[in-house]
């Protein structure tokens, strides 16, 4: 199983900016994280951050076909991106929305999320463990829908075999 991690403009400054609302730890702390959980169940990641919308949107549509799901924290983007929660849409892979801040605790304009109708779930609010939380989601998502289309497959499998 493959997973994209997806990170958005500022998300490079963590560990720098504001640590009272994002914390100490880096981007490269928090991937690092990630890979260790990953390895253990058996889950490939892709990491990438963009300070620029279209490199954001052209790295999603690459994902088609290329990865089983998707992680994203369009930090900025959240509030303002109709790009990116179309080229969300389009590509329509499973898709978990990550906030280390809880986006409803913040300034009005930052509590609502043009992208995240275009995902499965949002976790806001649990500094960098959400990312731990999505990547949890993200795998148990992925390997159900796995197993549904096994079965799927199995069942007209044996109507097929069952027709002859």
């Amino acid at each position: 199983m493959k997973i994209a991690v997806i990170q958005g403009p500022n998300l490079n400054m963590l560990g720098i900016r504001e640590q009272n609302i994002y914390g100490p730890m880096t981007i490269d702390q928090i991937h690092e994280q990630m890979k260790g959980s990953a390895s253990q169940n058996g889950v490939e990641l892709e990491f990438f951050q963009s300070n620029l919308e279209g490199e954001i949107v052209d790295k999603i549509q690459e994902c088609l076909g290329t990865v089983d799901g998707i992680i994203i924290n369009p930090a900025a983007y959240t509030h303002t991106s109709i790009a990116i929660a179309d080229a969300l849409s389009a590509v329509n892979i499973p898709t978990v929305e990550v906030h280390i801040s809880n986006i409803y605790k913040r300034e009005e304009f930052r509590q609502k999320s043009l992208t995240a109708k275009s995902s499965l779930g949002v976790i806001t609010g649990f500094g960098p463990f959400g990312y731990h939380m999505a990547l949890m989601a993200i795998t148990q998502i992925v390997s159900e829908m796995k197993a549904a289309k096994e079965a799927q497959q199995k069942a007209q499998a044996q109507v097929s075999q069952a027709q002859k």
